[in-house]
């Protein structure tokens, strides 16, 4: 019984020690490459992805921002006064708008978005407080206790405004002007490189004027167009 099993044995193929070492050291070379290929391409997808997710998140503030100062109010902070309350500076903006929030109640918000200190760094925080008239004798911010921090961005990040009128012009700050600015940049930068990011964006003011300036203005032009149409009527008339 031990020939037949023998002879069958010897007939059949198998693997020699130096061709199982050979093929374990390709086994080696190749997983070796990977290794070195993937080490190197990892960081990189890793360093795209996170900037994809930074860029989305930075953008989605700046449309609420954005959205948060489109509907600034033309409102002063009494009635001795006309001109608006806002005050903007390179690194803050402080407006009124229509109360926004599961937990608001009707009626105006004083708004304020702008550094503030967090710890050791600056962060660019969201607070309000409600609207109510305030005394000229005191300075808005000794009248104002605002509440319910938001943070919207942090180091090293930061969130500059500029501020330009009808006349298009950018400035730096929009103090005790006579109207709201017609459109607000709001600039990102990266602390870190001095870089500016391209999800800076501008927000374009809904209202510029107290609405009794704007109804006659606009009363103007309807009379300017009536007139320059009844004008128009007895020529082509005569044309005719």
């Amino acid at each position: 019984m031990n020939g037949p099993l023998a002879a069958k044995r010897a007939g059949e193929a198998g693997f020699t020690l130096i061709e199982t070492l050979v093929a374990m050291a390709l086994m080696a070379l190749v997983l070796s490459a990977l290794a070195n290929i993937t080490s190197q391409w990892l960081p990189n997808w890793n360093r795209g992805l996170d900037r994809i997710q930074r860029n989305e998140s930075i953008s989605f503030g700046l449309q609420r921002i954005a959205s948060d100062l489109a509907v600034a109010e033309y409102v002063p902070a009494n009635r001795e006064q006309r001109r608006p309350l806002f005050d903007g500076s390179e690194l803050s903006v402080t407006f009124v708008r229509t109360a926004l929030g599961p937990n608001a109640t009707s009626g105006l918000d004083v708004v304020r978005i702008g550094d503030t200190a967090d710890h050791r760094d600056l962060v660019t925080v969201r607070s309000r407080a409600q609207f109510a008239p305030f005394s000229p004798a005191a300075s808005l911010s000794e009248q104002v206790q605002l509440g319910d921090p938001v943070v919207l961005f942090r180091a090293p990040f930061r969130l500059s405004f500029s501020y330009a009128g009808r006349d298009r012009v950018w400035k730096s700050n929009w103090h005790e002007a006579d109207g709201l600015p017609a459109a607000i940049m709001l600039t990102v930068r990266d602390m870190a490189t001095e870089r500016v990011l391209s999800v800076s964006t501008v927000a374009l003011l809904h209202v510029e004027a107290p609405a009794s300036e704007d109804a006659e203005n606009n009363s103007k032009v309807g009379v300017t167009d009536d007139s320059e149409s009844a004008s128009a009527a007895p020529v082509e008339a005569g044309s005719q």
